[in-house]
């Protein structure tokens, strides 16, 4: 609880128990000799000042700053008006359960935003660089890219980096939710943010500050506040004109009905207060927010980042999901698995090196795989002129002939007639001086709990997965059928990814939504372009976590559905405080002026409607965990 929490908890106890025993006094009797007097007024201004003079504070600064009508006003008219009609006890009441229910929803908004706040956390004070034989605390932002930093146990990682020396367990569960810490060792890649384990680390700096992990994810943090959802947004415009509505309606009330029925002005008055105690919109105002606001808590405790409540409404209505395959669906992790000399051409080795010699330049992860399994460092001293040709491959010369290697696409339109390989894997095709010389297969690796994450989505209501990639169809398909993908588009170019994601969003329903999701520096546009864009957040390029709507920073794709899952009962929470807030303020409305509604209705119909859905939006943090957790089983 927080300082000023407290003191609000203290003001509401002082005020609290003289109020009761004055409340059991008067209907006791034991005040009828004080009523209408100078000394009950003075004995309630003086409780109704503790309590709510903050209140009063606020409505006349908004009232000077031209912002009139809000929750401050009606409840400073409503219990000014109690005490002009002599209702002194219920204007204490008012404002009392009033501020009982501020501070409930100071403590419910406090708990919610607990787990967003604890990502702030993750800000590193300083980073330690070597000098003259000591270690230097400096400002992680002061240190450029390529610096050493020396990282100590139980330290937090400043900046992402490479490690140099030592090896350790980092604890990541501050970014990605994870409880297992992740072992790095020498030249494995360390991101800010994370908790040293036990050993001492020395670390090559990769990014500046700026562009470090931490940094993106606090900015990110900071932004989603300011995203909201239509439902949000409704909400807002809903108030601005709701309020003074009200408030004319109540002055009309007070005019119109000792006119028009006879009752008396006292009487009148008291039901136009009713009315304004009733007519606060507290409940919506508060809990919509609130409802989303624990949402985007609840999926950051595991790890993923939702940039706004617009988004998270965005991802309840998703009934398609898009796959980039490599990184996403697969890990990335290629391997040479077949090598196939063309017939009557050189042998498996010879072809080996020729397609080694001609992907020596690139950093391509096939072109890693291949120069692996070769064993040796190419001598690129026999490779001249590289000339990459996009989605298609290269074209070198290798001991002055020249070298294609890449596709089939690549092997069409140099006119080099080639046997087709079929394989469960990437097949790269060579060709020298025109002549096709042989194949590799490359395969890939599905991704640990893809599979599970694939039927997982499928339960939680998503209609259709697809799946799009550069790679071959056959290979394509193979890794769909393992994974029981519905549709599959093969062979594109990142420019096709676009258009295909472009002819999925144009057959979507009105109501249904489209993800995709990807990592690569390719994937940005797509991510762009689809309704809800989720990137792998921990191994993923920051063009498409920039790009994304929704991070996952640990990459592991079972989320996603338990995101869904998510979205749809924030968004069901959401609907049903609306539905009974409305609801009952229209009841007990109505009841109020035609005067069956008295002043303790009208602060139920406020404070206890406000409570209620409070803790209603409550569940999108406590509950949503459970949800989350069921959904990844």
């Amino acid at each position: 609880m927080t300082e000023k929490q407290k003191k609000m908890l203290a003001r509401i106890f002082i005020t609290a128990v003289p109020f009761v025993i004055l409340f059991v006094c008067e209907h006791m009797g034991m005040l009828a000799s004080i009523e209408g007097t100078w000394i009950a007024f003075v004995i309630f201004l003086a409780l109704y000042l503790v309590i709510g003079y903050d209140i009063v504070y606020k409505a006349f600064r908004n009232i000077k700053n031209g912002q009139v009508f809000d929750e401050n006003f009606l409840m400073m008219i409503a219990t000014f008006g109690a005490f002009v009609v002599g209702e002194y006890l219920e204007a204490v009441a008012v404002m009392l359960f009033y501020q009982i229910g501020e501070l409930f929803q100071g403590y419910a908004v406090g708990k919610s935003r607990q787990s967003i706040s604890e990502m702030m956390d993750i800000c590193p004070e300083y980073a330690n660089i070597e000098k003259d034989g000591a270690l230097e605390q400096v400002d992680p932002d002061e240190v450029e890219v390529g610096t050493v930093i020396v990282i100590k146990p139980g330290e937090r990682i400043p900046l992402d980096g490479v490690v140099l020396e030592g090896e350790s367990l980092i604890d990541t569960a501050a970014l990605t939710g994870e409880s297992v810490p992740r072992r790095s060792a020498v030249g494995d890649t360390v991101i800010s943010g994370c908790v040293n384990g036990s050993g001492t680390l020395k670390v090559r700096t990769t990014k500046e500050f700026d562009d470090s992990t931490v940094a993106k994810i606090l900015e990110l943090v900071e932004n989603a506040s300011s995203k909201k959802a239509k439902v949000e947004n409704f909400i807002t415009r809903f108030a601005k004109y709701y309020t003074p509505v009200v408030t004319i309606g109540a002055v009309l009330l007070a005019i119109l009905t000792p006119l028009l029925t006879g009752i008396s002005w006292s009487e009148g008055i008291q039901r136009a207060c009713i009315f304004l105690v009733i007519s606060c919109p507290c409940a919506l105002v508060i809990s919509v927010p609130l409802g989303f606001f624990g949402g985007i808590g609840a999926a950051s405790r595991i790890g993923v980042l939702v940039k706004g409540s617009n988004f998270l409404e965005a991802a309840s209505q998703i009934d398609t999901i898009v796959f980039d395959k490599t990184g996403t669906l697969t890990k990335g992790e290629f391997k040479v698995t077949e090598i196939r000399p063309a017939t009557g051409a050189e042998g498996r080795e010879e072809l080996l090196e020729l397609a080694a010699l001609g992907e020596g330049y690139s950093t391509h992860p096939i072109a890693n795989s291949i120069r692996e399994a070769y064993g040796r460092t190419p001598d690129m001293s026999r490779v001249a002129d590289a000339v990459e040709e996009a989605g298609h491959g290269v074209k070198v010369q290798v001991d002055g002939r020249g070298v294609l290697i890449g596709n089939e696409k690549l092997m069409r339109a140099h006119a080099v007639s080639c046997e087709v390989c079929e394989g469960a894997g990437t097949v790269v095709y060579v060709a020298r001086d025109g002549v096709f010389a042989g194949a590799l297969v490359i395969s890939d690796t599905v991704k640990d709990g893809a599979k599970e994450a694939i039927a997982a989505m499928k339960r939680v209501g998503v209609r259709k997965t697809v799946m799009l990639t550069g790679d071959r169809c056959s290979a394509a398909e193979h890794v769909a059928a393992e994974l029981g993908i519905d549709e599959v588009h093969a062979e594109l170019l990142p420019a096709d990814k676009v258009a295909k994601v472009e002819e999925l969003l144009a057959a979507e329903s009105e109501k249904g939504r489209l993800a995709f999701v990807g990592d690569g520096i390719n994937d940005a546009p797509v991510l762009t372009r689809a309704d809800v864009g989720m990137a792998m957040g921990s191994m993923g390029s920051d063009a498409a976590i920039e790009a994304a709507d929704i991070v996952l920073m640990d990459d592991d794709v079972r989320k996603i559905a338990a995101v869904v899952r998510l979205a749809r009962k924030t968004l069901s929470i959401v609907k049903q405080n609306i539905v009974f807030a409305l609801g009952v303020k229209a009841l007990v409305l109505v009841l109020g002026a035609f005067g069956v509604a008295t002043m303790w209705e009208a602060v139920f119909a406020d404070v206890g409607v406000s409570v209620i859905a409070i803790l209603n939006s409550m569940r999108t943090l406590g509950g949503s965990m459970r949800t989350l957790e069921d959904t990844m089983r």
